[in-house]
């Protein structure tokens, strides 16, 4: 057995302990609110629960998306319950009855708080709903997930310039203010929002072959193509007015990862060759200009973000390094370059070494010294099981593929694309 398959192995059992040992019974222990149900909004860095926080539908959508798709990666019924649990809850408390749609959050007690229909919001749940249903066979959730598909197709959809809007009303109408969170710019157009468009309707057409849905799949893939990637430096731009004019200089290296195998996916799972091939080349010169650009010599971790060829962020946030491992290993699949397993297993090394809180979960981000911040939350709004889980998913699916003998423990199973 080569370095590169005892590479993989080795990966394959920390991350598998990773899953169950660690990230979810974080979730299923401390974050589990049985008073009121569903789960806690929000835990600080020292792990105290804040009990009243309002409770956003992006972090219980991506909980659900979390212990339906471990479920599905491994068979464990007790994924499957807390699964249930969170999807009877999201759908009594999220899903506005009258216009359609989830809103963005609910107070601790589960009355609306902020009924604005964000597309981003609208896209996990939809991510999450088709991910329910291909395990628990669900039909509600499928339906809930279509009607959402369909409200965005309806009120989103920009039929002049192409894509997607950011933000509507409760009542789906034009918003002034569109943007995702306080950091972001104010524009109709985003790459993150796009982004989880495709990842989520490429989730939905695995379970639901529509004819309409794969030409509107497709065509947010072609959009990430032609619009979102500048195809001379290999970075996704991040914000647009609606004529798709490019309204910021600064790149997310966490994003570009994500986005270069999430594009693989859909092109994949739409199954034109002729596409999967173009995007292939795509991913592999984006792989590479992280490498060269967005990788620390130091440690292998995967920095924050650029300009125009220069690090200007080097804090090392959760998510990033879970989607540069995933990342990395898809472009390692694509030509066998065994520099990008390396590269995966440097950065995996480097959450163990430096972002591996002691809870089970991660630390948001360490700073430039590699020292937590303590100010940022253990969980919440925007710190969800989703990354994280999704990497040892990903691993515990892709690595029985590419290993013919694998010592499996008795929870895993080949992936089910």
């Amino acid at each position: 057995m080569g370095s590169t398959e005892k590479q993989l192995l080795l990966l394959y059992s920390e991350l598998e302990s990773e899953l169950h040992d660690q990230i979810l019974p974080f979730w299923k222990e401390k974050m589990v609110d049985f008073s009121t149900g569903g789960f806690h909004g929000r835990a600080l860095h020292d792990e105290t629960i804040v009990s009243d926080a309002p409770r956003g539908s992006v972090l219980n959508a991506r909980i659900l998306w979390t212990f339906s798709a471990a479920y599905n990666a491994t068979g464990r019924e007790e994924y499957l319950e807390f699964a249930r649990y969170s999807y009877e809850y999201f759908a009594a408390h999220f899903i506005d009855k009258e216009h359609g749609g989830v809103y963005w959050s609910v107070n601790a007690g589960g009355t609306v708080c902020n009924d604005r229909k964000q597309i981003y919001a609208q896209a996990f749940t939809i991510y999450a709903l088709s991910e329910f249903y291909k395990a628990s066979d669900t039909s509600e959730a499928l339906l809930l997930a279509i009607d959402i598909y369909t409200l965005i197709e309806k009120f989103a959809a920009d039929l002049k310039h192409n894509g997607y809007t950011e933000a509507l009303s409760a009542g789906w109408k034009e918003l002034e203010d569109q943007r995702l969170s306080e950091k972001d710019a104010n524009e109709p157009k985003s790459m993150n929002t796009h982004l989880h468009l495709l990842e989520a309707y490429t989730n939905l057409f695995l379970v639901w072959k529509d004819k309409e849905l794969k030409i509107r799949l497709q065509n947010l893939l072609q959009l990430h193509l032609d619009k979102i990637l500048n195809s001379r430096t290999g970075h996704f731009r991040l914000f647009f007015d609606m004529e798709w004019n490019v309204k910021s200089a600064h790149y997310s290296y966490g994003h570009d990862i994500e986005g270069a195998w999430l594009m693989r996916r859909a092109a994949m799972v739409l199954g034109n060759q002729v596409l999967i091939n173009a995007v292939n080349l795509k991913v592999l010169f984006m792989a590479r200009v992280i490498l060269a650009e967005g990788i620390s010599r130091h440690d292998g971790s995967l920095l924050n973000e650029g300009k125009n060829g220069l690090v200007t962020d080097t804090s090392r946030h959760w998510w990033p390094q879970a989607e540069a491992v995933i990342g990395f290993c898809d472009a390692w699949e694509i030509g066998r370059d065994a520099t990008f397993i390396e590269a995966a297993v440097n950065t995996w090394n480097f959450v163990k070494s430096h972002l591996k809180h002691p809870s089970g979960e991660w630390w948001w981000l360490v700073d430039e010294n590699l020292q937590p911040d303590f100010s940022q939350d253990l969980a919440g709004e925007w710190k969800c099981p989703y990354h994280n889980s999704r990497l040892c998913i990903e691993i515990l699916k892709r690595v029985p593929q590419w290993i013919d003998v694998l010592p499996f423990s008795a929870s895993s199973q080949p992936a089910k694309y």
